[in-house]
C-alpha cells in the first residue's frame, strides 16, 4: 500500500468549532443521477461530500453510446410458509459446518435458492426444463450412500450428471434469477415471545429432561438390573451440552429451542434427538477433544473472522485450499485420515459454539460464508465419502446453528448439485442460502457483512494479524459507494483544523482512474496535487492508504473516474490525528 504525505504550512486561519461530519450532493450541471448519500464516519475535523459526474474517459462517447442497462440486483430466498420438513442441507463439497437436522419426512415443494449472477451473463437463450430427481428415501446421507454404493464416478456419459449439468450450465449462461421468496428470518429465544403452542411443547421438553436427569438416564451407561435401588438413591448429575448445564438458568431454554424447532416443535422427537446428542457425545469424546492438538495444517481452510451487521461471527470455508494435493491427501485419502479431519473439524466447531452466547436476547447461531472458488468437483470419490460421513452426524447433533449460507465464486457444477437435492430439503434451509458467481461475490457479501469486517481477500478491508495498517481496525466503519459506468465520484473531505489526515481508499477489482488533492480556502493559496490521476489495474494493492498534513483550512478531494461499462464498489474511510 503506497503512503504518500505531501505538506503545506501556510498562515493557518482560526479554526470554528468542530462539527460532526456531512454529506453534501453538487449541483454541478454535469451531475447525471444523484444516489443516497453514504454516511462518513465520525471525524470531528472533517465533512464530507460526494458529487457523481461524467467520466472524461467515455463523455465524448455519450450522445451515441448510453452505459449498457444496470444488472439485477441480488435477490434471496423468501419462504412462503413455516418450516415443516427434513431438517436437511445441502453437503458441502469437502469442508464441515453445520447443517440442519432431519426430521420426520414429510414431502414439499422444492424452492429455488437466491443466484447472484453478473450482468455479462443475461442474454442467452433459456434452459430445457428440468427433470424430477425421484428417489426412494428423503435423506441425503442415505442418497449418497446409494451413489456411493452403485453410481460410477460422474462422466459424460453419465445420464443424470449429465442432464443436471446441462440444465444447471444453460441457467448459470443466461442466468436467469428463480422467482424468490421471503428471507430467513430468526425466531426469538425469548420465552415471553414465544406462542401459547411454542412454550407448552418447551415446558413439555423441559419436565421430559428433568425427568431423565432424574432417572439418571442422561448419564448411566447401562440400566443397573443387580441394584435398581442404589441407583435411585444417587444424586442427579449435571447434563450439560455445549458447555450449557440443562435446566439451570434461562440459557437451557435457548438450547432446548434449537432442539424443538429442529423437530417442529414435536416434543417426543425433540427430546429422542437430545438423549442421542448426549449419547453420541460422550462416544465421540467431545469433552476430551477440545483439548487435543490436532495440528494446524487446516486453519487457512475453515476459520473464523469479524461479525456480520446482526453480530454473528462469521465462517470462512475455502474450498479452494484442496487444490493443494499434497492437504487434500492428507485429508482424505484414507479412513484414518478423513475421522482425523472430521475430529479437527468438529473441534473447531465445537470451539466456535462455546464462544457464542446463549442468553435469551443474545447470538447463537453462525454466518457461515464457503467460497467455492476452484474447488475439486463432486467427482472426487474420497470427497463424497468424507461429506457422506460428516453428513449424518452434524445434522442430528448440531441443530439449528447456521444463520445464514452463503456460497460465493460458485461454478456451474455445484448449481447442478444444487439442483438434483434441492427437493430433498426444507424451505426453512433453503431460505437461508444465498448463491453469488464471481463477479457478484464482494457485492453479496457486502449486503450481509459491513467492509470493514470483510477479509481483504473477498473485497473488503478487514486485514488479519497485520500491522501493516495501524491507523484502522476493525472497529472504524467504512463508507461503501456505487461508480456507475461511465461516471466520476469526487468524495470532497472537509478540514476544519489543523491535523494529518489518513484515509483507506478500495475499489473492488480497480479498472478505474484515482486522484487526491488539497484544495485551501484561501482565494491566495494553491491547490496541492496530492496523487495525479492514476489508472488502478487489478494488479494492484487492493487497498489504497494515503495520508496529507493539513496546515490551513479546506477540502482534500479524492476523485474516481469509472470509464468501464461495469459499475464498481468503492470503499473509504478516514481519520484525522492533531498536530
Amino acid at each position: 500500500m503506497a503512503d504518500e504525505t505531501p505538506t503545506q504550512t501556510p498562515p493557518v486561519a482560526a479554526a470554528p468549532l468542530p462539527t460532526a461530519p456531512t454529506v453534501t450532493e453538487s449541483d454541478s450541471p454535469a451531475v447525471l443521477e444523484k444516489e443516497d448519500p453514504p454516511l462518513a464516519s465520525p471525524v470531528a475535523a472533517v465533512s464530507f461530500s460526494v458529487t457523481e459526474s461524467v467520466s472524461t474517459a467515455v463523455a465524448d462517447k455519450e450522445d451515441h453510446t448510453p452505459p449498457p442497462p444496470q444488472p439485477p440486483e441480488p435477490v434471496e430466498l423468501h419462504p412462503d410458509s413455516t418450516d415443516k420438513g427434513e431438517k436437511e442441507e445441502p453437503p458441502p463439497p469437502p469442508a464441515l459446518q453445520p447443517v440442519e437436522s432431519e426430521s420426520p419426512a414429510l414431502t414439499e415443494t422444492p424452492a429455488p435458492a437466491t443466484v447472484v449472477l453478473s450482468e455479462s451473463e443475461q442474454n442467452q437463450p433459456p434452459p430445457p426444463p428440468q427433470q424430477e430427481v425421484v428417489t426412494e428415501s428423503n435423506s441425503l446421507a442415505s442418497i449418497m450412500e446409494k451413489e456411493e454404493a452403485g453410481v460410477p464416478e460422474p462422466t459424460a456419459s453419465s445420464n443424470t450428471t449429465t442432464t443436471a449439468q446441462e440444465e444447471v450450465a444453460a441457467v448459470v449462461e443466461e442466468k436467469k434469477i428463480p422467482q424468490n421468496l421471503d428471507s430467513f428470518k430468526e425466531e426469538s429465544n425469548k420465552v415471553a415471545d414465544l406462542s401459547d403452542f411454542e412454550r407448552k411443547a418447551l415446558e413439555e421438553l423441559k419436565q421430559l429432561v428433568q425427568e431423565a436427569i432424574g432417572t439418571h438416564l442422561f448419564t448411566s451407561e447401562t440400566k443397573s438390573e443387580e441394584n435398581p435401588e442404589k441407583e435411585k438413591k444417587e444424586e442427579p448429575k449435571e447434563v450439560s451440552i455445549w458447555g450449557i448445564p440443562l435446566l439451570k438458568d434461562d440459557r437451557s431454554d435457548v438450547i432446548l429451542l434449537k432442539f424443538l424447532r429442529a423437530r417442529d416443535f414435536k416434543v417426543r422427537d425433540a427430546f429422542v434427538m437430545i438423549k442421542n446428542t448426549i449419547q453420541w457425545r460422550k462416544e465421540f469424546g467431545i469433552e476430551e477433544l477440545l483439548d487435543e492438538d490436532l495440528g494446524d495444517d487446516m486453519e487457512k481452510v475453515v476459520f473464523m473472522h469479524g461479525q456480520d451487521k446482526e453480530g454473528h461471527s462469521v465462517c470462512y470455508n475455502v474450498y479452494g485450499e484442496f487444490q493443494n494435493k499434497d492437504l487434500y491427501q492428507k485429508a482424505f485419502s484414507d479412513e484414518e485420515k478423513r475421522l482425523k479431519f472430521l475430529r479437527w473439524r468438529i473441534q473447531f466447531l465445537e470451539k466456535s459454539i462455546r464462544k457464542l452466547d446463549f442468553s435469551p436476547g443474545g447470538v447463537s447461531t453462525i454466518f457461515q460464508v464457503s467460497d467455492l472458488k476452484n474447488s475439486p468437483g463432486p467427482g472426487k470419490r474420497e470427497l463424497r465419502l468424507a461429506t457422506k460421513q460428516a453428513l449424518q452426524l452434524l445434522q442430528d447433533n448440531y441443530p439449528e446453528f447456521v444463520a445464514k449460507q452463503v456460497f460465493i465464486n460458485v461454478p456451474w457444477w455445484y448449481l447442478a448439485f444444487y439442483t438434483m437435492i434441492s427437493p430433498f430439503m426444507t424451505q426453512r434451509t433453503k431460505s437461508k442460502f444465498v448463491f453469488a458467481g464471481p463477479a457478484k461475490s464482494a457485492e453479496t457479501l457486502f449486503k450481509y457483512i459491513p467492509p470493514e469486517q470483510v477479509p481483504i481477500q473477498y473485497g473488503g478491508l478487514s486485514v488479519d494479524y497485520c500491522d501493516c495498517n495501524p491507523e484502522f481496525s476493525d472497529a472504524d466503519p467504512a463508507t461503501e459507494m456505487t461508480v456507475k459506468p461511465g461516471t466520476k465520484q469526487t468524495v470532497e473531505i472537509t478540514i476544519y483544523e489543523k491535523c494529518v489526515l489518513v484515509w483507506e481508499l478500495r475499489v473492488v477489482g480497480w479498472e478505474v482512474s484515482y486522484g487526491a488533492e488539497f484544495m485551501p480556502n484561501a482565494k491566495d493559496s494553491y491547490t496541492v496535487i496530492i496523487q495525479k490521476p492514476t489508472k488502478m489495474t487489478p494488479k494492484d494493492e487492493p487497498v489504497l492508504s494515503q495520508s496529507f498534513k493539513v496546515g490551513e483550512l479546506g477540502k482534500v478531494l479524492l476523485t474516481v473516474d469509472n470509464p468501464t461499462s461495469k459499475k464498481k464498489k468503492l470503499l473509504y474511510r478516514n481519520r484525522h490525528v492533531a498536530h
